[in-house]
């Protein structure tokens, strides 16, 4: 088993695999990476598994040391990320030697990147995943001095893995969803609206779910309790819009007008409190 030694933590960073199944009955979030496409990238482009896991880094950090050599893989945002000081470049393998540091630092665009190691970051399994969540995996959020195992593996990735699914959603203002099971019970101005407004996302926003800055007009009443997944909108009473994200709550009392697809939460996912963003309900005319 090889290591990587966290020298800084960086502002959030946490160990992510592609969440946990099979436990929403029980209140138990999804979880996984916020931004699949890039996390899936990562793996694909070192020859992992699909599930393996990977290093979820959130606009700034972290610092560490690599203790044996390794393949990496960078995807995500462009957090200007450096090997001993030189430049890397997102989506490509890189072959790192032992004692070599590797540094994560100013954001130029995007807010997720990912980390991936040939053979995948190693951690306990809990629930049937690795993912960091907030009271089932305190021990995956990474700390000053922690060391991470990966698997080593005796075959190299080459660059038949090259090929790079557009990264132009990182960047896109435009977030894509489907009408929830409310939607058909907004009036046509407040669904024109919703379509025309431009959103962003307050600075509170997190892992759990994100909160619109600007109101939406409402003339919905109150629902009964109902199934709520990540991708999630929800319209409050004031006209806030609430879209869950991977740690959201399984079960939730809003109207649910819209839900996002997997492409929409991928691209909400990069975008920084007060980035502006537009909804745009597909099969709504």
């Amino acid at each position: 088993m090889a290591e990587v030694e966290i020298i800084q933590p960086g502002l959030f960073s946490s160990i992510q695999d592609l969440g946990r199944y099979g436990y929403r009955e029980f209140g138990v979030p999804t979880g996984g990476a916020m931004d699949t496409q890039a996390a899936g990238m990562a793996n694909l482009l070192l020859g992992n598994e699909s599930e393996a896991a990977v290093l979820e880094i959130t606009l700034q950090g972290p610092k560490m040391r690599f203790l044996d050599p390794a393949q990496i893989v960078i995807t995500g945002a462009n957090l200007s990320p450096k090997l001993e000081g030189k430049e890397l470049e997102n989506n490509k393998i890189i072959n790192v030697e032992a004692g070599e540091i590797l540094s994560v630092g100013r954001r130029k665009s995007g807010y997720r990147a990912y980390l991936a190691v040939k053979g995948g970051l190693q951690s306990k399994i809990i629930l049937g995943s690795r993912s960091w969540s907030p009271g089932i995996t305190p021990h995956n959020r990474l700390e000053r001095g922690m060391k991470l195992p990966f698997l080593r593996s005796e075959s190299e990735s080459s660059s038949k893995y090259s090929a790079v699914k557009s990264d132009d959603y990182i960047t896109s203002a435009v977030i894509e969803a489907f009408p929830g099971p409310e939607f058909e019970l907004l009036l046509t101005s407040e669904k024109e609206m919703l379509s025309k407004r431009h959103f962003s996302a307050a600075k509170e926003s997190n892992r759990m779910g994100i909160q619109c800055q600007e109101k939406l007009e409402n003339s919905l009443q109150p629902i009964l309790t109902g199934p709520v997944l990540p991708g999630t909108v929800q319209l409050t009473p004031s006209g806030t819009l609430i879209i869950l994200m991977r740690d959201g709550q399984t079960t939730g009392g809003y109207p649910r007008i819209v839900q996002l697809s997997e492409t929409g939460i991928n691209t909400l996912a990069q975008k920084i409190p007060g980035q502006k963003l537009q909804i745009k309900v597909i099969n709504y005319k």
